[in-house]
């Protein structure tokens, strides 16, 4: 690498996420989009970006935090991969080296067509407040450029002498400015807060040249995306995955609302009256047909075709099309009932079965998945399977329905996979679970995915709030020293302080022991927030 100006759109590599800018020994560069932290604010509230990068990749798993960007904010990150990187940065963070441009837009008047606001800034609550600089607090400098006009809108080049919490917010509203969309900061309504991090400047840690990344131009707004449009463009490479989430509820404004993209047709899911009329589909990106489905919680009293979502607008799908997600097929169909196929929520899961990597110092088998059995319980369309095999184990499929590992065979060889050499076992997971358990069968992974609520003749109902830790204490006698338990669900109600302490509470009752484990939260397209609250929890534990 050498001096100069990196673009944002740079591709790294096929499997690399969009957002990644440029890579190098010590260094990783990402375009952060807005709407995600920097780093995750607590234990169960969603992955930050830096925590979601570190356990994708295993030459990641050293990665250093060595600035920040509010959630609000879009823009370039450095993160160290080496101790040299580190150090270096952090001594010319410290020593204000760094030169960082941030672009902004304000519907407000300017004080001038270039100005510097020097002040202390302190907290008050959520906010931070600019005083003059004999009021005590920590001393902030920020220095602003007009760079374009339009009517009463201004594009303006902000440049922080300082790196303090909220500064160019904080300093963009001391004037008269506010920034727009945030109204934290009295700015105007807007779909997420107008300021991007587009440059940043510094010596390279090794060589100790001036190198340059840029993302974005300082006329162009393109990057001002809604929040949703950014995660997803953040995460979701086309090479490769033509299936996410498109709007995900209060999380991007549209509470009740969700939309997912399907190859070639969008899913809206909705239990409001107005919710189709509240998704207005971009003319870029028009599907070919557009389906509703109602969103019930009586689903079991109703008929297939009462359930199905029903096409009102474009062209019908096919009863049966194909979409990919990290490389991988899988056949989907809106004529089969509530449920069209795919759960993609479990999109980063998948990819751990498909890589053979968990999480930071975490691989899911350490010599290698050639001759690894798994179990994949409540299999429903096989899709976990697909990717085990695809990562080279060979798998069990169990579940109640034939039609659906029917279906999973259908999965098995859109991908080239031999259904023939696997297993598919119909039947009820929890009677099959002891009767695995008395042959002494064990697995090198099982994974556990149940229904929030199932009811049996034989043994009554489930509920995952409560029945958890049972299922897992079933379960845990097929998992052999050393292997894999996954366990997941979307019960919105367990807390997931509460289903996690069900889970280790079960293993120590089986007098076994927990020996790795990692929790992972719903992915990045799927925002959590105050009003959309996350809801999946998984946690992969290797157990001794």
């Amino acid at each position: 690498m050498s001096g100069g100006t990196v673009q944002a759109d740079a591709v790294l590599a096929l499997s690399a996420p969009p957002c990644v800018v440029f890579e190098d020994e010590h260094l990783l560069v990402v375009n952060k989009p807005a709407g995600w932290n920097t780093h995750a604010p607590s234990p169960f509230a969603g992955e930050g970006i830096y925590e979601w990068l570190r356990h994708r990749e295993p030459r990641w798993a050293s990665l250093s935090i060595l600035h920040r960007l509010d959630k609000e904010t879009s823009g370039l990150l450095i993160f160290g991969k080496t101790p040299l990187a580190n150090r270096s940065l952090t001594a010319q963070f410290t020593e204000r080296t760094v030169e960082k441009r941030y672009l902004l837009v304000t519907d407000a008047p300017t004080p001038a067509e270039e100005w510097t606001t020097e002040t202390a800034i302190v907290r008050v609550g959520e906010r931070y407040l600019a005083r003059p600089l004999a009021a005590g607090g920590e001393r902030a400098e920020t220095r602003f450029r007009v760079v374009r006009r339009s009517g009463s809108t201004s594009w303006i080049e902000a440049k922080p002498v300082t790196g303090r919490t909220h500064q160019i917010r904080v300093h963009a509203a001391h004037v008269g400015c506010p920034i727009r969309g945030d109204v934290l900061y009295r700015g105007a309504n807007a779909a997420r807060v107008f300021l991007h991090a587009r440059q940043i400047v510094f010596r390279h840690p090794a060589t100790g040249e001036p190198v340059v990344f840029s993302a974005g131009e300082d006329t162009d707004d393109s990057f001002f995306v809604r929040i949703s449009e950014g995660l997803r463009s953040a995460v979701v490479n086309p090479a490769e995955t033509d299936a996410c989430r498109l709007r995900h509820g209060a999380a991007d404004g549209l509470p009740g609302v969700y939309v997912d993209r399907l190859g070639e047709f969008d899913l809206v899911q909705t239990d409001t009256e107005a919710g189709l009329g509240n998704w207005p589909a971009s003319e870029s990106a028009m599907p070919r047909g557009t389906y509703l489905k109602r969103l019930s919680r009586h689903v079991r009293s109703k008929s297939v075709e009462e359930t199905s979502p029903q096409l009102v607008r474009g062209e019908p799908a096919p009863e049966r099309f194909v979409i990919r997600e990290n490389a991988v097929r899988y056949e989907l169909s809106f004529t089969e009932g509530y449920s069209y196929g795919l759960f993609l929520d479990q999109r980063d899961n998948r990819r751990r079965l498909l890589t053979g990597h968990v999480a930071a110092e975490f691989p899911l088998f350490p010599d290698g998945a050639a001759g690894r059995e798994v179990l994949n319980c409540f299999a429903y369309t096989c899709a976990f399977s697909v990717c085990a095999a695809l990562g080279g184990a060979r798998t069990t499929s169990l579940d109640l329905s034939r039609k659906y590992l029917d279906w999973g065979r259908r999965n098995f060889a859109l991908n080239g996979l031999d259904p023939a050499a696997h297993d598919f076992i119909f039947g009820d997971v929890f009677d099959w679970l002891l009767r695995l358990g008395k042959k002494g069968r064990q697995f090198d992974a099982v994974l556990l995915d149940p229904p929030t609520f199932s009811r049996s003749k034989e043994r009554g109902d489930f509920r995952a709030e409560a029945d958890y830790g049972q299922l897992v204490a079933t379960a845990l006698p097929l998992v052999r020293p050393g292997g894999i338990l996954f366990a997941s669900t979307n019960a919105a109600r367990l807390a997931p302080e509460v289903f996690g302490e069900q889970i280790r509470q079960a293993v120590v009752s089986a007098h076994r022991r927990v020996v790795q484990e990692h929790y992972v939260p719903q992915p990045p397209d799927f925002p959590v927030s105050r009003e959309e609250p996350a809801y999946l929890k998984t946690l992969w534990l290797r157990v001794g």
